[in-house]
C-alpha cells in the first residue's frame, strides 16, 4: 500500500502520552485512524441494517423463500464443518490461518 504524508497537529498533552505508549507516532495514529474508520464502516451498515432499502427487504425474502425449499432439517445440514480452514481476526494482521 502506498503511504502518503499529511500534518496532524494534535494538543501537547496528548503527544506526549502518544509518546508514553508508542515510540512511533504515525504507527499509533495510522491505528488509531483504521480503528475509527472500522468504527464509521460498522456504523454505517448498523443504520443500513437499521433502514433497509425497500428492494433489499424484497430479495431478503426471496432468498429466505428459496433457502427453506433446500429441505434441510437444520442450517447444519448444509455446511461441511470439515471442508474448511480454521481461521481468527487479528487487530494488527487481518484474517488468519490457525492449526488445527
Amino acid at each position: 500500500m502506498a503511504s502518503e504524508r499529511m500534518t496532524v497537529t494534535l494538543p501537547e498533552e496528548m503527544v506526549q502520552e502518544i509518546d508514553g505508549h508508542e515510540r512511533n507516532r504515525s504507527r499509533f495514529v495510522q491505528r488509531a485512524v483504521a480503528r475509527e474508520l472500522e468504527r464509521l464502516r460498522q456504523e454505517k451498515l448498523r443504520q443500513s441494517l437499521d433502514n433497509p432499502h425497500t428492494d433489499s427487504e424484497i430479495v431478503a425474502e426471496s432468498g429466505f423463500a428459496e433457502w427453506a425449499d433446500l429441505g434441510a432439517d437444520t442450517d447444519q445440514d448444509l455446511l461441511d464443518a470439515e471442508a474448511g480452514k480454521r481461521i481468527r481476526w487479528d487487530s494488527d494482521r487481518g484474517w488468519l490461518e490457525v492449526d488445527a
